[in-house]
């Protein structure tokens, strides 16, 4: 199980990211633009492998850098 972790991004790709995280975990687009903001931060907890690495590589897709832990 791995943790998610969103630690930066592209400010050109800003938007998109904040629509995915939002996507993601739910929040409203308010929340959603704080959370990004405020990077780096842990996007998901215990997350399998396999999941974890589609959510890291949509993210990098995007112009973010994510890890996982």
């Amino acid at each position: 199980m791995f943790n998610l972790k969103l630690e930066s991004f592209d400010a050109a790709s800003k938007a998109k990211i904040i629509k995915e995280v939002k996507s993601m975990l739910g929040l409203s687009l308010v929340e959603s633009k704080k959370f990004v903001e405020s990077v780096p931060k842990v996007i998901k907890e215990s997350v399998p492998k396999e999941e974890a690495e589609k959510i890291v590589a949509s993210l990098k897709a995007l112009g973010a850098v994510a890890s996982m832990e």
